[in-house]
């Protein structure tokens, strides 16, 4: 159970670390060249993890050609939210790109789960536009208190 809570924080504290070091890199390159570069680091990572795991491919490369089209469409997504996420990191807070993460991991979950699975979580779908529709109060709240900062 301890292990299981060490590695959801680990992942939480990489997820935010990646956002910002992925935005700064943004800043100095671009955000093509820093998407491009943060596909190829997790690229050679992942290929030097594979190299000395014991786990080995059990599927030929004939099997991945079967593979229906949408299959694929998960890296192009990858390297969408990369781009957006290091274009949008340094314009608002890291609470706001979090919340905002979940949100959107929340609703894509949704989503499959309704096109592959025919099943639609209502508690889900609930939960998710309550936190959308805090997230939206606190802005607005945010919002009006730098007015007031402003006016003063």
């Amino acid at each position: 159970m301890i292990l299981n809570i060490i590695l959801a924080l680990a992942s939480g504290l990489t997820n935010v670390l990646g956002r910002i070091i992925n935005s700064n890199l943004a800043n100095k390159i671009g955000i093509l060249p820093g998407t491009f570069y943060n596909y190829l680091t997790g690229l050679i990572t992942s290929a030097l993890f594979f190299m000395f795991s014991s786990n080995t491919l059990r599927y030929s490369p004939d099997k991945f050609l079967g593979l229906p089209v949408y299959a694929y469409i998960g890296g192009a997504m990858g390297v969408v939210v990369v781009g957006i996420s290091s274009y949008i990191t340094p314009k608002i807070s890291a609470l706001y790109a979090t919340i905002l993460l979940f949100i959107g991991q929340l609703f894509a979950g949704i989503i499959i789960d309704y096109f592959t699975l025919h099943v639609l979580s209502t508690g889900k779908v609930v939960g998710g536009v309550l936190v959308l529709l805090g997230l939206v109060y606190n802005a607005f709240v945010d919002k009006m208190d730098a007015r007031t900062v402003e006016n003063s």
